[in-house]
């Protein structure tokens, strides 16, 4: 048995050297930011048998960042020296640690251990991104000239997405939320959806999306399995519309939470990002949407994230929005949230829906963080403002089992760090442009 494990090793790592020139040649195309450490704050302990691997100096955005990697169980762990030996040793060129070779694992992970970091959060919650084209072109998610995609064929195919998800929901995780880029233009996001809703354990099948053809796909995926729903609107003038997301379709948007209410989403949630000068003075127009209808409307504070300009002008703080509400409504009345709600809920009198509150920059909730992310490139994501990743892709299509899949999970959350950093660290941190990590 042991015999046979080794030789499966061999091979998988002379394939990996035999693809090394082709990578070599493709490092040369890399673009000029790339993933390193940072962003992220607060130590983590690392798994059990970890040690220091060691550190590479890498060019991002014209400044020099370190990159730590760290040997965590496996025998063939990403140990970066060049950007040359980061593309040989995994074709992903996202990951700060790539795994395809684990050696024999000296003992199961746990289901429980797997979903727990160092500081004892449980992660319940997954976030898979299905794509990274989009429809739209929102200012704070995407540059006005686009993002380069990763080839169809590096993006995890149905199967793949569908085996991840099902490691994640047998260890732990009841609520996946599927995300984008947009992923209503993903061709089979209904099957996806059917397949995903059957997982035994999984309480909530949700998605975020733009709405823009939600409103005919909707009811097949009701059928199919999604349960939640959240859909975003940063404006309810469809020229400002036209402006904020370089596209038409605010009619659209509106026609899909239309048709989420009168299937019976409830709450039909609505994200809507405030920014300065752009949309705060819609702020009470959207409460207005919560008066008759089971709405929620979260407003979210403005983040950085590479290809919006970041802008702390831009920001309008929560303890602002919640203000001008109060100035305009009376009754409003803070519920009771859970310890791992990201949001602050609010109900007023009279109205059927409620508000939430988002404060990612001014009061972090990382506390009761309970997310973990999975990219459609098959990268791996402990923290929405951390730039660390690990591909699972690569070991997936080196033949890794899921034993090995799942210690390779399991030391990426241990290695999550405490809290993520200030505003103005995460604006000076290299990360993905929103439209890669899918929020």
């Amino acid at each position: 048995m042991a015999k046979a494990a080794v030789s499966a090793a061999a091979i998988s790592l002379s394939r990996v050297r035999a693809a090394a020139s082709a990578a070599a040649a493709a490092a040369r195309t890399a673009p000029r930011w790339l993933h390193s450490t940072g962003g992220e704050v607060g130590g983590a302990g690392a798994a059990s048998g970890a040690k220091a691997a060691g550190t590479v100096t890498r060019r991002v955005h014209s400044s020099t960042h370190k990159v730590d990697t760290m040997k965590v169980g496996f025998q063939y762990l990403a140990n970066i020296s060049s950007l040359t030996r980061d593309r040989q040793r995994c074709s992903n060129m996202y990951a700060t640690s790539c795994a395809t070779n684990p050696e024999i694992l000296s003992r199961e992970t746990s289901s429980s251990e797997m979903l727990v970091d160092s500081f004892g959060r449980f992660h319940n919650y997954l976030r898979i991104s299905l794509t990274e084209r989009c429809n739209l072109r929102c200012q704070y998610c995407m540059p006005a000239e686009g993002v380069e995609l990763t080839p169809n064929s590096e993006l995890l195919s149905h199967d793949e997405i569908i085996r991840i998800a099902n490691i994640f929901v047998t260890s732990g995780v009841d609520k996946i939320r599927l995300t984008g880029g947009e992923p209503t233009i993903r061709k089979d996001i209904e099957d996806i959806c059917l397949h995903l809703s059957g997982l035994k354990g999984l309480k909530t099948l949700a998605m975020t999306t733009n709405g823009i053809v939600l409103s005919k796909k909707l009811p097949k995926l009701k059928e199919c399995g999604l349960n939640a729903l959240n859909i975003s609107l940063d404006t309810l003038v469809p020229a400002k519309f036209e402006f904020m997301t370089r596209r038409k379709g605010h009619s659209k948007v509106m026609e899909s939470i239309d048709a989420a209410v009168e299937l019976g989403y409830n709450p039909v949630k609505v994200n809507c990002v405030i920014m300065r000068g752009m949309n705060d003075d819609e702020i009470c127009n959207f409460v207005e949407l919560t008066r008759h209808k089971p709405i929620n409307v979260r407003f979210i504070e403005f983040m950085p994230f590479d290809g919006n300009v970041w802008n702390v002008k831009k920001l309008v703080p929560y303890a602002e929005m919640l203000d001008k509400v109060r100035q305009n409504y009376k009754g409003v009345e803070r519920l009771q949230d859970h310890p791992t709600d990201t949001a602050k809920n609010f109900r007023i009198d009279g109205h059927v829906g409620t508000i939430s509150f988002i404060t990612s920059m001014t009061e972090h909730f990382c506390a009761g963080c309970n997310r973990l992310r999975l990219l459609a490139d098959g990268n791996f994501k402990v923290c929405l403002f951390g730039p660390s990743e690990v591909s699972l892709r690569e070991p997936i299509r080196a033949g890794v089992d899921d034993a090995g899949l799942k210690e390779i999970i399991g030391a990426a959350v241990k290695r999550k760090k405490a809290k993520h950093a200030g505003m103005f660290d995460i604006a000076k941190t290299a990360n993905r442009p929103m439209i890669h990590i899918g929020g």
